[in-house]
């Protein structure tokens, strides 16, 4: 019966140890898709931002005279 018992304490260990390294890979796998939605949105969202305030900007600046409109 004790030998059973040690079995079962050394299965447990190693579940734990299995356990351990899963939530490792898990973490370091969240921490790359947060930095992978950061940079996103600095490449993707900001410049949309950027267009949609400096076009209407930029429209207005434009001298309509000079295209012979």
């Amino acid at each position: 019966m004790e030998n059973i018992e040690i079995e079962i304490l050394k299965k447990i260990d190693e579940n734990n140890k299995k356990i351990d390294a899963v939530y490792e890979s898990v973490e370091k796998t969240r921490k790359y898709f947060l930095w992978s939605a950061a940079l996103n949105i600095l490449v993707f969202v900001l410049p949309l931002i950027g267009l949609v305030l400096i076009i209407p900007w930029f429209l207005s600046a434009m001298d309509y005279s000079k295209l012979g409109l």
